[in-house]
């Protein structure tokens, strides 16, 4: 599966920005998708995902409250709507694909097999 991750940019703090991601191939109900984030020099880290099939979601503790993620099951796509944006959530973002079938979602990254190109969000102070 390939995923083609868009909708990065530039946006003032407080501002807004809808991350989409597009998979080819086929989605299982089982699969999650999720987000990932790794700024300059620090550790990457855990956003957000969603469960295909019935849509339950975990976010990571620093954006809870604030982003928001979703899934068009028709489309194969996956969006991250970030808002509040803090100079703090500057960093490039990654889609990612677990294809595990596991009872929960996963924070880890070495839990997800595919993983888009990266699209850069910067959040001016």
């Amino acid at each position: 599966v390939q995923l083609q991750a868009s909708g990065g940019g530039f946006v003032q703090a407080g501002g807004s920005l809808r991350l989409s991601c597009t998979a080819s191939g086929r989605i299982f109900d089982t699969y999650v998708m999720g987000w990932f984030r790794q700024a300059p020099g620090e550790q990457r880290e855990f956003v957000a995902a969603i469960r295909w099939s019935v849509g339950n979601t975990a976010y990571g503790s620093s954006v809870k409250g604030r982003f928001t993620i979703s899934r068009d099951n028709a489309e194969n796509s996956v969006y991250l709507q970030m808002d509040k944006l803090r100079p703090e959530d500057t960093a490039v973002y990654y889609c990612a694909l677990d294809r595990r079938i596991a009872s929960a979602i996963s924070s880890s990254g070495t839990a997800y097999d595919d993983w888009g190109q990266g699209t850069q969000v910067t959040v001016s102070s």
